[in-house]
């Protein structure tokens, strides 16, 4: 028997609740994973609150890392005792878990478990928004709000090795000082931050705003943004954004925007090990630094949801079986 938090209707983070059930046994091509730690992510609050819909009972959590228990029929890339992690699980609040083999990432010598739930998902979100939803080069001005997320603080550090001028948002001075930390060049407070954007770019602009606010930062992501600037709307934190009139986009300046999802940029094998390797091997080797900012007994989820909801945290949160 496993302990697991389940939902058995959606609602907000009381209907959580710690139950026991039966660890389950791997099927072809899967992996039992026997979980050390599991990454918290906004998305697990979508799922929970009824924004996005899944079925019930509801085990939340995609992102996990621990050590292969048992291996299902077919699967020759992996063996009992080895450490991975994935960004793309199911069921994932518990002590066991059952992970693709296709979709599971080795964990490199020198990343410890805990580093290894709190990289995939937000590690890999940062990777393909600066490669593929819009790609930044060396001399580009990047506004990327949450600078003290978990995303936040691995976007600074990557955005700045690129060569690129980082300008971020935060709502405290602790977290403003997480934020200079990762290497931010300005850090801004929410209130007015366009007016304060355009300033500090000669009143023309950054060329791409990475925004996973969402309602409360939209109208302003896009009047930071130069001519022929990009939004990459990757989140609602503060909740989803209203219908707009495209119109905007033009009047903006020949704007574009884009709302990617993770899932679209692991399209397969080879892109999912491209993503996951350089960024596995910038933590093994030092050169990108994970901040687990909070740790929670796997009991305490609901409490976990809400320190994420109200936006107590910084850094990654995990929970722990």
């Amino acid at each position: 028997m496993m302990h697991a938090i389940v939902a058995w209707q959606s609602g907000g983070p009381e209907v959580l609740e710690l139950t026991e059930t039966e660890i389950p046994a791997p099927g072809p091509g899967q992996l039992l994973l026997k979980v050390a730690a599991v990454g918290v992510n906004f998305i697990d609050t979508y799922k929970r609150g009824g924004i996005y819909t899944v079925g019930y009972p509801f085990v939340p959590g995609s992102e996990a890392a621990g050590t292969v228990e048992a291996i299902g029929d077919g699967v020759l890339d992996f063996h009992v005792g080895d450490r991975v992690a994935t960004a793309e699980g199911d069921n994932c609040y518990a002590g066991y878990t059952l992970v693709d083999a296709d979709k599971a990432l080795p964990v490199p010598d020198g990343v410890d478990d805990h580093t290894a739930a709190a990289l995939p998902l937000q590690g890999i979100t940062a990777h393909y928004l600066m490669n593929s939803s819009f790609r930044v080069e060396p001399g580009h001005t990047v506004l990327t709000h949450a600078g003290a997320g978990g995303v936040g603080l691995l976007l600074i550090q990557l955005l700045k090795a690129r060569g690129a001028r980082v300008i971020t948002t935060v709502s405290s001075d602790e977290k403003e000082a997480l934020a200079r930390e990762a290497g931010a060049d300005e850090v801004l407070r929410y209130g007015g931050f366009a007016d304060k954007v355009r300033e500090l770019t000669d009143g023309q602009g950054v060329h791409v705003v990475y925004d996973g606010v969402g309602k409360d930062t939209f109208d302003d992501s896009l009047k930071s943004l130069r001519i022929r600037g990009s939004l990459v709307l990757f989140g609602a934190a503060s909740g989803p954004v209203p219908p707009f009139d495209p119109q905007r986009l033009n009047s903006g300046g020949s704007l574009s925007i884009t709302r990617p999802t993770m899932a679209h940029f692991l399209q397969n094998a080879q892109e999912r090990r491209w993503r996951s390797t350089e960024i596995f091997d910038a933590a093994a080797n030092g050169t990108l630094k994970v901040r687990v900012g909070a740790t929670y007994p796997l009991a305490e989820a609901a409490q976990t949801h809400r320190d994420l909801e109200g936006r107590r945290t910084t850094g990654k949160v995990l929970l722990l079986p």
